[in-house]
């Protein structure tokens, strides 16, 4: 069976478009899949494992019937490795925070949809689990001893060896298990523990209780939870708040946290001291784990997003190192010892990659470069056909659908730019790679009207879906500018 078929299936209609979709860290191949008449989408699913798919199945139903936030699965394959499921569109809180990871200035938007979220997941781990079976859960039902040691030999084998650092590699095993000692004794909480909570598996959605668009609302959604398992709550806590990239201060993350534990209250009695004291060894192992999997999936599978975020995880470290206790002296020795390695002290953590996409008239000149850097690609499109040549495209710009059509159906334009996506690729790729922050590109013509605005629209698209980096869109002759936002890639 295709996903085509399970699209129909679910829908009535036939399948039409269908476009590939990103996952950072997962083997899963998603789809967006669109009507024939484009009138509606789904997403559709291709697993690798069976025990996986089954799991999040399986959870997704129950958590359905909890009237949980969580995409509806709509039509499966009878062996359970295809799936669609309903589209919840395109923005994850990771991107919908976006100013705020960046600067540490959270405004009040932001801070809303964060209460939320924090909010709901106090609700979230308790309604999921009851009257949950476990037992369905991949590759573990609960949060036990050897998944504890599968993370810390994670942590341990997959990036601390990999530093070249030297340690005793007894003493630091003790500590380990005296940490795993003090974990454990949160486990008889009866909860789900979604073990990779983070700004990437939410998404923001416009609710369905929104009748007008005056009264439109945005709740949080929660996707890719088919790692769950029954656990503390506070694992979810400190992945969420202490995530690499997301650049909560303290003062926020603790405004969080009593927003959490005020909506927890509702369903359990809860000592906040207790809660906060228990919160720090979670928060310490989880930063080692998430250090183990940027390891693994950076020095051994090669994938550059996971290296580019130790530099984050690292700086997050040292500040939880800055107030250690002293519950295991020489695990804190040796990761002080460790965040001022060369490798890790030297390195600043990157700023992203933005793209400046300018369109402009060479009567007027080409554009000044305000980051410093002295300019960068330059087009001349004025070897292309020119619409303005007509009187009655002088009213329109390369953003509409005349001026569009035209120079789509002359043609001229898919040459001229598949060269420029070429050059601009190879040097995009790069940047990333070695860390710089500013590339621009513009596109000029005769009164930077038509081609000109044509091609940088279509270049900051190609550029912000092909690498998922931010592009900052200005067309300096119409004074018009919009940000196509940075994409998890």
């Amino acid at each position: 069976m295709q996903l085509s078929e399970l699209f129909t299936q679910a829908t009535g209609k036939p399948a039409g478009e269908q476009t590939s979709l990103t996952a950072s860290g997962s083997n899963r191949r998603y789809f967006r899949i669109w009507s024939e008449d484009k009138q509606v989408t789904l997403i559709g699913v291709e697993g690798t494992s069976h025990d996986e798919n089954h799991a999040f199945l399986m959870m997704a139903a129950h958590f359905a019937g909890q009237e949980l936030n969580v995409p509806r699965v709509l039509a499966v394959s009878e062996d359970e490795m295809l799936y669609v499921q309903e589209d919840l569109g395109n923005t994850l809180l990771f991107d919908y925070i976006a100013e705020g990871r960046k600067t540490g200035v959270f405004c009040e938007r932001e801070k809303v949809m964060l209460r939320k979220t924090i909010r709901a997941l106090a609700r979230f781990q308790l309604k999921a689990a009851e009257n949950f079976d476990f037992n369905v859960c991949y590759p573990q039902p609960e949060f036990n001893l050897r998944s504890i040691r599968w993370d810390l030999n994670y942590f341990k084998y997959c990036f601390l060896k990999a530093t070249g650092l030297e340690f005793q590699e007894d003493k630091l095993e003790n500590e380990f298990e005296r940490l795993a000692y003090i974990l454990l004794q949160q486990k008889q909480m009866n909860a789900f523990m979604y073990r990779d909570f983070q700004s990437r598996n939410v998404m923001v959605v416009e609710s369905q209780k929104s009748k007008v668009e005056s009264d439109r609302e945005l709740e949080p959604y929660f996707i890719d939870f088919q790692g769950g398992r029954r656990g503390p709550i506070y694992y979810d806590v400190a992945s969420f708040l202490w995530q690499a990239k997301a650049n909560f201060h303290d003062e926020l993350r603790h405004e969080l946290i009593e927003e959490y534990l005020d909506e927890l209250c509702k369903y359990i009695e809860v000592d906040k001291k207790e809660f906060y004291a228990t919160l720090r060894h979670f928060v310490l192992f989880r930063t080692m784990q998430v250090l183990g999997a940027y390891g693994f999936r950076g020095y051994f599978e090669k994938k550059p997003h996971f290296l580019q975020s130790i530099p984050f995880a690292i700086e997050n470290l040292r500040r939880l190192l800055k107030d250690a206790a002293d519950d295991y002296p020489y695990l804190i020795e040796v990761l002080h010892e460790m965040t001022e390695m060369k490798q890790f002290k030297e390195v600043n953590v990157r700023k992203p990659l933005v793209v400046k996409a300018y369109s402009f008239s060479f009567k007027k000149g080409i554009p000044a470069d305000d980051s410093g850097n002295g300019g960068g690609f330059v087009f001349d499109c004025r070897a292309v056909n020119n619409p303005g040549k007509y009187e009655r495209y002088n009213h329109y710009t390369g953003m509409d659908e005349p001026v569009i059509k035209f120079l789509e159906e002359d043609g001229e334009i898919f040459p001229f730019l598949d060269a420029a996506y070429r050059l601009v690729d190879a040097s995009v790729k790069r940047y990333k790679d070695r860390g710089f922050t500013s590339l621009m590109v513009s596109f000029g013509c005769t009164g930077g009207q038509h081609r000109s605005v044509y091609a940088a629209e279509k270049m900051a698209e190609h550029i912000n879906e092909k690498f998922g980096v931010e592009v900052r869109l200005i067309h300096r002759e119409q004074n018009v500018e919009r940000t196509l936002p940075e994409k998890e890639k």
